[in-house]
């Protein structure tokens, strides 16, 4: 399953027989195999619209499938089969019709979806003669079309009023779904967010799975809690982390509870492929984002002497992408300046290194670097034990920040103290702790903790408020 909008394959890998047969795979361009298809199955001498209504139903058919991996996630190297027990009727090398050729040429990038919905609808049809199902009928389109019926027409009344036509959807060369890095924590993209909205309604099915409080892309704890939990009702290795198997059981999983490979599937919403991460950062990017990565170089620049220090200000300017180039030289990756993935997850994972010697108590007065992981609402952690501490002691300077019960959970009142704390220094108030927003915490922690520390009338060297 693809975070993201359907798309209209170069190409499609057909399977000659049933899924589990020794029969060969042909590859040929999408629209071949359509025209291919609708040459197999209905006739050219029928009516325009019914040959229309049929070829959308064969296109949505097949996209389907590709969509949503049907195959793929079962381990198999194609995309559909030409079994009708299963898929579509596909000869391979057959002669095409001339006028079948030509609509498909006109229609091969629209396809059928539910309203409210992005996936290709799964637009179940048979012959209506000798078999019948409950969506189209190929040979009823036929009657319909000679009644005056329009192609939609034609679709809406075999698949409902709710549907409609996708049209000028791009040309891709498809690629799978599997992301080429292993999914722990600490990463974040929206693979991980992909993840995390999967699980949350498989969860709805097998209680068991914990929900992810916030399906932001951020893998933390609560997520490392419902993959394992997936990983032990399904049978996996329980280590946490996604990688192929975990990754394609999930997408299985979801499918199903999902019913994507029905007529009446639930559905995906347009909010749960919206992409929210940039693929990289680079020279111009702002944000939290940036931030974060800043707070990292910065703290390992005191370990590395090759790493320069930069200031932590959000913008990616000239420094920060000579910081970075100096990380990617001294980890040996290729010198860019940018911050691609497999950077950041080079730069995360030397971070954690350094975080994982270190023990997390609060010993007062004392600061501890950011534990490498966001905490956020559902995080349980003696990282979180901490955070309360600093939150309460700067509780007793500000009376915009309310106190919080040092439990070691990150619930909704240490949400509620968080918020407070971002809204009263001006950064995006998300209620997560991510680097800089811990950076913030601590760093104002130590400042009021060293200057109440001071001799009567001795300068601090800053201004302290109450």
């Amino acid at each position: 399953m693809n975070a993201r909008l359907p798309v209209i394959p170069s190409s499609i890998t057909v399977h000659l027989g049933s899924p589990n047969s020794n029969a060969p795979n042909v590859t040929v361009p999408f629209t071949d195999y359509i025209a291919n298809v609708a040459s197999s199955e209905i006739y050219p001498t029928w009516p325009e619209n019914a040959i229309r209504a049929n070829i959308y139903a064969q296109i949505s058919f097949a996209l389907n499938r590709i969509y949503t991996e049907y195959y793929r996630i079962r381990g198999y190297n194609f995309d559909i089969t030409n079994d009708t027990a299963y898929d579509q009727y596909f000869v391979n090398g057959r002669d095409l019709f001339e006028n079948i050729t030509q609509l498909v040429s006109e229609l091969f990038d629209s396809y059928i979806v539910r309203q409210g919905s992005v996936e290709p609808l799964f637009a179940q049809y048979c012959n209506g003669t000798t078999v019948t199902c409950p969506g189209l009928s190929q040979w009823g389109t036929v009657s319909l079309a000679n009644q005056g019926y329009t192609p939609y027409e034609i679709l809406q009344y075999y698949y409902g009023d709710d549907i409609n036509i996708v049209t000028d959807t791009p040309v891709e060369d498809i690629t799978a779904s599997l992301p080429d890095r292993l999914l722990r924590l600490g990463t974040a993209g929206d693979d991980v967010r992909q993840i995390q909205i999967r699980l949350n309604r498989i969860s709805d099915n097998y209680p068991s799975i914990p929900k992810v409080a916030i399906p932001d892309g951020v893998f933390s704890f609560d997520t490392e809690a419902a993959v394992r939990q997936f990983q032990q009702v399904f049978s996996l290795p329980e280590d946490g982390i996604v990688g192929k198997s975990t990754w394609y059981a999930i997408q299985f999983i979801y499918n199903a509870v999902k019913r994507l490979n029905e007529l009446d599937s639930e559905g995906i919403t347009l909010s749960e492929v919206t992409q929210q991460y940039t693929p990289g950062l680079g020279i111009g990017s702002t944000g939290s984002e940036v931030q974060n990565i800043q707070y990292l170089l910065s703290y390992l620049a005191e370990f590395y002497n090759t790493i320069p220090s930069v200031a932590i200000d959000g913008v990616y300017g000239p420094a920060t992408a000579s910081a970075v180039s100096a990380f990617q030289q001294t980890f040996e990756l290729p010198v860019t300046g940018e911050v691609s993935f497999d950077t950041w997850d080079v730069l995360y994972r030397t971070y954690l290194g350094f975080i994982e010697t270190i023990p997390f108590r609060y010993i007062e007065g004392n600061i501890l670097p950011y534990p490498g992981v966001p905490l956020r609402l559902g995080s349980e952690d003696d990282s979180v034990r901490v955070l309360q501490e600093y939150l309460n002691y700067l509780a007793g300077f500000f009376d915009e920040l309310p106190s919080v019960s040092v439990t070691g959970y990150f619930g909704t009142q240490t949400r509620q103290a968080v918020l407070a704390f971002q809204e009263l220094q001006g950064i995006p108030a998300t209620g997560t702790v991510a680097a800089v927003t811990w950076n913030a915490i601590t760093s104002l922690y130590s400042d009021l903790y060293n200057g109440s520390r001071l001799n009567e009338g001795q300068y601090p060297g800053y201004e302290v408020g109450a």
